[in-house]
């Protein structure tokens, strides 16, 4: 299964009829170029699972950030690391 079709059951399984009005996913661009990525893990199953920093810095096009803050997961990476960062929250998430 690819990340998407992944990260889209991973959503609809916690939207319960209340979850989804206070919480969900937002991906959205950078001005520097780049993505966003923030999934919210407040009431799920991730909410006090151990999070590695992870920071790839390849070039300057060519990087990943990703860590956990306040409950949320935050990918952030330059513009062809999209499917990284949700390959990184993936992995996590599924050990």
């Amino acid at each position: 299964m690819d990340e998407l079709t992944w990260l889209q059951n991973w959503y609809r399984q916690w939207c319960d009829g209340d979850w989804e009005h206070s919480y969900g996913i937002t991906i959205s661009t950078l001005d520097n170029p780049g993505w966003s990525v923030d999934i919210d893990l407040i009431d799920t199953d991730l909410e006090s699972k151990h999070f590695e920093a992870v920071k790839l810095e390849r070039s300057e096009l060519d990087w990943v950030h990703c860590s956990l803050q306040e409950g949320v997961f935050k990918g952030r990476g330059g513009p062809l690391n999209l499917k990284e960062i949700l390959q990184i929250f993936h992995r996590w998430a599924a050990l």
